[in-house]
Formats: structure tokens, sequence, C-alpha cells
């Protein structure tokens, strides 16, 4: 892999960082004023490319479609355009550096099949003006120490990052809807193509560190660190209904908590290790913690380093993919290239080694993130024997009306060994997708509220 704009002063700065031990601290004012002007309010480099394939930034896509309702399906606003190109197993090579590794192996384990549709680039992404000034404030105020965020609020806490776990934590705490509503479905695909659903569920969401009303010191001390909160609810499949799991993810490092309700027990049990490669319930356990939404670990598991910043073939502005019934788009081995939109944006690539001492199914990891949603979008994984193991992958989606560029909760990912694959959020078929909620009330992300709910 060859980067395109390798940050070797970030870089340095942060191998020098991790050596000496020190924590990462807030940029300077004058790095901070660049925020809106050759960057964005993100942080991410307004101008396009060299070559024009990229455009530059100019606010984002917030034009909301006059048949749109609340928790509606949102219609595609580029469903008229046609690819570019199509790379395949043949064409490949000629543009190696714009891929991952997951990408070129899974065109070569499905030549036949598996195809990457380039379509026009759109920097749709966007915000509400309040979550872009908390992250000005953010970017002088917030820090990092032994993988605790401090000093950030209502908007990206790194957005001149310095080193690899501010940009992981810029993922974590990217912009998405305070309190939302997804109708979760999840399908696990054998090796031999059979589809198998894994959990039909009501999902309830919220970002406390996003409340509009609060500010830092009413995050840090009200809701303890929580900056996010999941309640899920099974009606299927069968064997599972009923089942239920409430989760509190901490800006702490490692102290999250959460619980499931088994309705053979009929008891709310918390589990132990909520991380990392720990199976998840939702999933029937064929998907680690860390996979939710790309990644979704604890920062302190591993060591981050910055390979560069590089301009890639990514899943981007995926609103086709939720248009056609689900039993369209699950092929055999892969999601149907037809309903799937490729883009090149500019990512920054971040490796993830597990640190001595600690263990993980995966120790190595390669991560690419969104400059303009901060958001994780492919990751490579490794197994212990250094094979190349996974590939994961979320669809953002236009969402004017919030107005973001985020999945609702649509991630997977592919076993490059066994053939077998997941993918999360299949809303195809729902009447409901992702719907902006009011604040939910305390109760409802508690174990108390999970048990009167699980019970069938």
């Amino acid at each position: 892999m060859k980067p395109v704009n390798k940050t070797f002063k970030v870089a340095l700065l942060s191998a020098l960082l991790a050596a000496a031990g020190v924590a990462s601290a807030a940029v300077s004012e004058k790095e901070a004023a660049r925020l809106g002007s050759d960057l964005t309010p993100f942080g991410a480099e307004k101008a396009g490319n060299a070559d024009g394939s990229i455009p530059a930034w100019t606010g984002g896509y917030t034009k909301v479609d006059a048949s749109f309702s609340n928790g509606g399906k949102r219609s595609d606003p580029f469903a008229s355009e046609k690819p570019l190109y199509v790379i395949n197993a043949s064409n490949m090579d000629k543009y190696a550096d714009q891929l991952s590794d997951g990408l070129k192996a899974m065109m070569k384990k499905y030549p036949d099949t598996f195809t990457i549709p380039v379509y026009p680039t759109h920097r749709t992404a966007a915000a509400p003006q309040w979550v872009y000034d908390n992250t000005k404030v953010n970017a002088t105020h917030a820090n990092l120490k032994d993988s605790r965020v401090s000093g950030a609020f209502g908007g990206i806490p790194f957005p001149v990052p310095q080193n690899g776990e501010e940009i992981v934590w810029n993922h974590l705490l990217r912009w998405r809807a305070p309190a939302h509503h997804v109708d979760v479905r999840g399908v696990q695909t054998t090796s031999a193509g059979q589809h198998v659903p894994t959990v039909y569920a009501s999902g309830d969401f919220q970002m406390p560190y996003y409340f509009k009303d609060s500010n830092n010191a009413e995050f840090e001390k009200d809701n303890k660190g929580v900056y996010w909160t999941i309640r899920l609810l099974n009606y299927g499949p069968p064997i599972r209904a009923g089942e239920a799991i409430v989760g509190r993810e901490n800006i702490k490092a490692g102290a999250g908590q959460t619980w499931v309700y088994f309705t053979g027990q009929r008891r709310v049990r918390k589990l132990p290790n909520a991380c990392c490669d720990t199976p998840t319930p939702a999933s029937a356990g064929i998907s680690m913690f860390d996979q939710t939404d790309v990644f979704n670990g604890q920062t302190d598991r591993f060591d981050w380093k910055i390979v560069g910043k590089q301009e890639m073939v990514i899943p981007y502005n995926a609103n086709r993919l939720f248009q056609r019934p689900s039993e369209k788009i699950l092929l055999d081995h892969h999601v149907n290239p037809e309903d799937m939109r490729y883009e090149k944006h500019r990512v920054w690539v971040v490796e993830a080694t597990v640190k001595q001492g600690q263990r993980h199914l995966s120790p190595k990891r390669r991560y690419y993130f969104d400059e303009d949603t901060w958001a994780a979008v492919l990751a490579d994984h490794w197994d212990a024997n250094g094979q190349l193991w996974q590939m994961g992958f979320q669809n953002p989606i236009v969402m004017p009306d919030i107005p973001a560029t985020v999945s609702p909760m649509n991630f997977g990912f592919y076993d490059l060994i066994s053939g077998a694959w997941y993918l999360d959020g299949v809303l195809n078929d729902s009447e409901e997708q992702y719907k902006v909620m009011p604040k939910y009330d305390d109760f409802t992300f508690t174990p108390e509220a999970m048990a009167g709910e699980g019970i069938r």
C-alpha cells in the first residue's frame, strides 16, 4: 500500500508519544483556526484532489426529499448515476493503491461475482452548526490519557488528530442522531450460501455525548462518562424471541457495562467482559463485540499507528442498498454488487497491533477512516498465524434530515478463510428503518427495564 498523502509529522509525533508513554494533548488555537478554513469543521481537507476525482467539500448534502417521513425509507439522491468504472479481478492491479487488502482478497476469492462499481464522489457529510461549534472547542480542550477522553463534548473530539488512537476515538464519538430507533436485522450466510437470520430486534440507541442541552461538565458528571447506550429486544428468529441486551459504552476504557436477558433462565445477567473478541448475543455468537460498526472495542487493547492518509475506493452514499428486497441484495458469498455504491474518498489508515500482555483473536488489524465523517468504513483483520482472515465493512448512507452521512447499523464482515459472512442492518424489508427519536428517559437503558420487556 502506497500512501498518497502520508502525514509524516503526525506519524512521527504519534510514534514519539507512544514510545514515551505521554498522553496526547489539545492542539493550539492556531491549529484549531484551520477548522472551517482550509479544513472542514470536522477536520477533513476542504479542497478536492489534484485530478478532480474528489471534489471540494461545500457543506455536505442537506436537501430533504419532500416525500420523506421520519423512520421511513430514505430515497437515493444519486439514483440516476451510473458507475464511472467497475473494478474486478482482471483489472484490479490498475487500482491496487486505492483498494484495501480485504477488497483485493474478495475479488481473488470470487472473481466471477465480486466487483466494485465506482460512482462519482459526493462529499455529503454534514452536521448542525452547534456540533461544528463544539468540535472547534474540543480541538483546544480535549485530551486523551490512558485511553480515556476528557474535555470533549458534543462534537468530534480530535478534529486535528495527533496519533492513531485519537482517530479511533473520533470514530467512536462521530456525529449521529443523539437518539434514534432502528430495526436490527442480521443475517449470517454460510460458506455454502445459505442465509440464516440471526436477529430481528427493536433497537433503541442514545448518545448522551450529543445531548444538545448539556455540556462537557454535565456529561462527565451526570452520565458518568457513558457516551453511547443501546437496548435490543429480540422478536426473532423464534428460538431467540424475547431475548434482550442493554449496553452502556464509556469514555473510560473498561468501564462499559452490558446486560443480557435469556428467556430460558428468565434472568438478567451482566456480561463479565462485553468487549473485544467476545461473541455478541445479537449475532448468535458469530461476530465479536468489537466488530460492531467495524470497530466498537476498547482502545487500550491495541497500539495504534497512523500509516497515513490515502485516496481509496470505499463504500459511500449507499442509499441504493436499501431500495430493493433483501432477497435481491444477498448473494451466496457477498452483497450483490448491483446494490453497492463505492466512491473515491480520502481516508486515514490506522494499524492496530495487540499490546504486549493482551490477547485478541485478531492481533493485527488495519482500519480505514473516512476523513469527512471519521467513520471506519473498511477493516482488514489478520489472525494469530499472520493470515488475512476477515474484511470488515459498513455502508454510510445520506440522511439529510439529521443532517448526517452515517450507517444505520449496516455493517458486516467477510471471512476470507471459511467463506462465511455476516451482514447486520438488513433493513430492506422493514417498514421502519432509522427513526430520529426524542430523548429517551434514563430508565430505558437499564437492566430493570429490559427484564420487564424481555419476558415471553
